[in-house]
C-alpha cells in the first residue's frame, strides 16, 4: 500500500519531534494484516462486517507511516519514485482482484499525492505551502476518488503531519476525522456480538454513541497503535515491505480463483 518504513540511511533526528509511534516496520505489518481482513471481507466473506471494521485501521496507520516516514527520509524524490514504482507494480494484480476498472488506482498513488503535497508544504518553494496542498487535494479527488480515500485521505495525512509533535493533538484529529469521515458510510448495527441498535436506543447515548455505530468512524480503533510507543522496531529491508502488498493480492487471487468467487 505505501513506503511504510523508515528507509534505511537516517539523518540523526527528524526535522520536527514525533509525538506518536515511530515503529514504522511494526505498524506497517498490522495495517497489512488488517487490510488483508478488509480484502477479504470485500471479495470472500462479504456477510462478515467485523472483517471490514478491522480493514479501517489499516489506512490511518498506512498514513500515519507516511508522515514517520517522510520525517525521517533523506531523499523525498527517492521515496516517491519507490512509491510510484509499487505501485505501478501492483496496479494490475490490484484490478483484478479487487474487480476495479484498470484506471481505478490503488492506495500507493494517493499516499504518493500526498508526500508530494508535504513536500511542498515543507519546502515552502514559491508559494508551494499554498498551492502546493491545493493542488494535491484536486489531483487526489480526481485520480484517486473514486475507489480509494480521495481528497479526504489526503486531508487527513495532512492534518496527522501538523499534529505529530502532540499526542493530544493527534487524538483529537483521529477523532474529529473519524466522525467526519463516518458520517457518510454505512451504519453498523451488529459488530462483535454487539447489537450496538440496544446501546444507541435511548438518550443521552442514542446522540453520544450514533455517530461511532458507523463503519468509516470505526477507524478510531487504529488510534491506539499510532499513539502507543513501541519499545523497538523490527529489522525489515523497505523492499521487503514493499513486496507484501502485491503479494498479498497475488495470493488472494489464487484463493478466489480456487474457490470460483
Amino acid at each position: 500500500m505505501s513506503e511504510l518504513t523508515i528507509p534505511a540511511e537516517l539523518p540523526r533526528e527528524p526535522r520536527r519531534p514525533i509525538a506518536g509511534n515511530t515503529s514504522t516496520r511494526i505498524l506497517k505489518l498490522l495495517a497489512l494484516v488488517f487490510m488483508c481482513c478488509d480484502h477479504v471481507g470485500a471479495r470472500l466473506i462479504t456477510n462478515v462486517i467485523e472483517l471490514r471494521i478491522i480493514g479501517r485501521l489499516a489506512f490511518p496507520i498506512y498514513a500515519w507511516c507516511l508522515v514517520v516516514g517522510f520525517s525521517y527520509t533523506r531523499s523525498v524524490p527517492k521515496y516517491a519514485l519507490r512509491l510510484l514504482a509499487i505501485g505501478i507494480l501492483s496496479q494490475p494484480i490490484y484490478a483484478l482482484v479487487m474487480n476495479h476498472d484498470w484506471l481505478e488506482l490503488n492506495i500507493f498513488f494517493e499516499l504518493l499525492i500526498a508526500l508530494l503535497g508535504l513536500w511542498a508544504i515543507r519546502e515552502k518553494v514559491h508559494a508551494s505551502h499554498i498551492w502546493g496542498p491545493i493542488l494535491a487535494l484536486i489531483l487526489a479527488q480526481t485520480v484517486c476518488g473514486t475507489v480509494s480515500y480521495g481528497w479526504k485521505g489526503v486531508l487527513f495525512i495532512f492534518l496527522l503531519y501538523a499534529a505529530q509533535d502532540s499526542r493530544k493533538a493527534l487524538a483529537a484529529v483521529m477523532v474529529a476525522f473519524c466522525l467526519f469521515w463516518g458520517s457518510a458510510s454505512s451504519t453498523v448495527t451488529v459488530a462483535f456480538g454487539v447489537h450496538l441498535s440496544t446501546l444507541t436506543r435511548n438518550a443521552p447515548w442514542s446522540s453520544l454513541l450514533s455517530p461511532w455505530c458507523r463503519l468509516q468512524a470505526m477507524s478510531i480503533l487504529a488510534a491506539p497503535f499510532i499513539l502507543a510507543r513501541f519499545p523497538k522496531d523490527i529489522r525489515m529491508s523497505s523492499w521487503v515491505g514493499y513486496a507484501l502488498y502485491p503479494a498479498h493480492l497475488i495470493v488472494l487471487w489464487v484463493v478466489i480463483h480456487l474457490l470460483g468467487a
